[in-house]
C-alpha cells in the first residue's frame, strides 16, 4: 500500500510539472503568434490598410474594430508570452479569433488556403485552452497572484 501511495505521489509530480510544460509551451507559441499578427496590421498592412480589409471583407465597424483587434492580438500576445493576466487576455483573443471565425472564415471552408477558418479556429482553440487552464506555475501570473492568500488568486 505504502509503495503505491508513494509511486502516486511521483505521478502526481510529473503530471504537474508536463502540464506547467505544456502550458508554457501553449502560451509562449500563441503569444508569439499573436503578437505577430498584432505587429503585422500595424506595420505591414498599416492600420489604415487593415481597416479597408476589415471593410471589404464586411466586418461591422471596420474603422473601429481594425486598431482594437491589432492592439489585442499584439498587446495581447505579449501577455501571454510573459503569462500576464493570461486568463483575461487569452478570453478576449479567443472571442476575437471566434468573431474572425464567424463574419469572416466560415464560408470559405476549413483551409486556409483559400481564405478558410483552419488557422483561426487553432487560434481560437489555444486561446480559449489558456483561459480555461491559466498561465501555469512558470508565468508573471503565478509569481503575482499565485498565493493562497491573493485576492486574485483566480487569474493566476
Amino acid at each position: 500500500m505504502t509503495l503505491q501511495l508513494n509511486f502516486g505521489r511521483v505521478e502526481d509530480m510529473n503530471k504537474s510539472s508536463l502540464t506547467t510544460t505544456a502550458l508554457t509551451i501553449l502560451r509562449v507559441i500563441a503569444g508569439f503568434l499573436f503578437a505577430a499578427h498584432g505587429w503585422q496590421k500595424f506595420n505591414e498592412f498599416t492600420i489604415a490598410g487593415t481597416q479597408a480589409s476589415f471593410t471589404q471583407m464586411g466586418v461591422p465597424g471596420a474603422s473601429a474594430v481594425a486598431p482594437i483587434v491589432a492592439t489585442l492580438e499584439l498587446v495581447g500576445g505579449i501577455a501571454l508570452i510573459i503569462g500576464l493576466l493570461t486568463r483575461v487576455f487569452a478570453a478576449l483573443l479567443a472571442v476575437n479569433m471566434l468573431g474572425a471565425l464567424f463574419l469572416v472564415h466560415a464560408p470559405a471552408g476549413v483551409f486556409v488556403g483559400n481564405g478558410g477558418y483552419e488557422l483561426v479556429l487553432l487560434f481560437a482553440g489555444a486561446a480559449l485552452a489558456l483561459a480555461l487552464a491559466g498561465a501555469g506555475r512558470i508565468s508573471a501570473d503565478a509569481a503575482l497572484f499565485g498565493r493562497q492568500s491573493s485576492k486574485l488568486r483566480v487569474l493566476a
